[in-house]
């Protein structure tokens, strides 16, 4: 409970380094259902059912997608038909997930996650030897929840995403069950994998692109990104730009140890730091540090970096504990995407990270009590 409180705990101590009592009220306010997912979910780990949980979550998520999908081909026709056309192509997911409210990475984030677990009940059903029309099912979803982190089109989200299917797999294979039906049914998964995605970049050739020459364009040009023409169009979400803004972050922590500049100053300080620095692209689109660990070295200095490191990989332990592969996803996906952004200033972001933090430490506290009343009774 404390690991994952740590964020807001961190911020109630050095709550005094913030320029604002109003604005530093502000961001604890953000941060605390990390206080409260902690003491009603863990507080009542006996209740909680894990299994049916992300069953449910997985189903209802992909549900939800689907009706969202629907709307935005009724309500949004031209950008359908600009699409179909190949125009714009880059903006395809975006465009898609702003119709829902939500960025883009931080949907991706989740849909990863969904699309992984969704994986772990295809196996589980053929292990339970569940009927047919369950299995059926199974794979439907998981293959709806793949085409929507496709649709989405974040680059970290996809390569997490197929990460974390090798994962699954290989807790599939080191399990009890027929290694030659595992293996039969990787392999089924595999070829349906390979066949959306290949249909999936044959109509969206600027996937070829984005993974390739956009990615790492002009990556000379680090701090300097008013010397490319038009960056906006050319450079907004390459990798240049993230750099650029890190090494920026890092300059001006570097310049505020031992305590940063307070909770509700980082985002601000940045920004002045771009105008100061002479940055005109970063300061006009006043990008965050798009890396929780410079995020909160910039807020909270030496200690912020550590803190982030217990919340987060706390989730990686409770997974290698259990040996978990749904866990470790999640502790993968969310670690490797709060180095590319930072999702610990979102609300969102705090919200689906402290909940499903302490669902899985629920789960952790279960298997462990399990252990020990067979410990006594031996």
């Amino acid at each position: 409970m404390v690991c994952i409180a740590s964020p807001v705990l961190l911020e109630l101590l050095l709550f005094w380094n913030n320029d604002s009592f109003s604005q530093g009220l502000k961001a604890i306010e953000k941060s605390t259902s990390l206080l409260i997912f902690p003491l009603f979910i863990i507080g009542n780990y006996q209740r909680i059912d894990f299994l049916e949980i992300i069953r449910t979550y997985v189903i209802a998520t992909t549900a939800i997608m689907f009706f969202y999908l629907i709307r935005f081909v009724v309500y949004f026709p031209n950008l359908i038909d600009k699409y179909l056309n190949q125009i714009d192509l880059w903006e395809m997911g975006y465009q898609f997930a702003d119709s829902i409210g939500i960025h883009a990475p931080a949907l991706n984030m989740h849909l990863a996650f969904v699309s992984v677990c969704a994986l772990y009940f295809v196996f589980d059903n053929f292990k339970k030897q569940q009927k047919t029309g369950f299995k059926i099912v199974s794979i439907v979803v998981f293959l709806s929840s793949f085409f929507f982190v496709l649709l989405v089109n974040t680059r970290m989200a996809l390569v997490n995403v197929l990460i974390g299917f090798l994962i699954v797999f290989f807790y599939e294979i080191r399990s009890k069950f027929n290694p030659k039906k595992i293996l039969l049914a990787g392999f089924g998964i595999v070829i349906l994998l390979g066949g959306i995605l290949f249909l999936f970049v044959d109509k969206n050739p600027y996937m070829k692109e984005k993974y390739s020459s956009v990615t790492f364009a002009y990556m000379d040009k680090v701090g300097k990104l008013d010397e490319i023409d038009h960056p906006e169009y050319r450079v907004y979400n390459s990798l240049v730009t993230r750099v650029s803004i890190w090494k920026s972050a890092w300059e001006l922590s570097l310049k505020n140890l031992p305590f940063g500049v307070g909770a509700s100053d980082g985002k601000p300080e940045l920004f002045k730091y771009y105008k100061y620095t002479n940055q005109q692209f970063l300061a006009k689109y006043e990008f965050p540090t798009h890396n929780q660990f410079l995020d909160f070295l910039l807020k909270f200095g030496i200690l912020g970096p550590l803190v982030v490191t217990l919340y987060i990989f706390t989730i990686g332990y409770v997974g290698y504990d259990l040996k978990n592969a749904m866990i470790l996803s999640f502790f993968l996906i969310f670690f490797t995407s709060n180095l590319t952004d930072d999702f610990l200033l979102r609300f969102d972001g705090i919200a689906f990270s402290g909940l499903w933090s302490s669902i899985f430490s629920s789960y952790w506290l279960q298997q462990k009590t399990i252990l020990d009343k067979v410990s006594e009774a031996v």
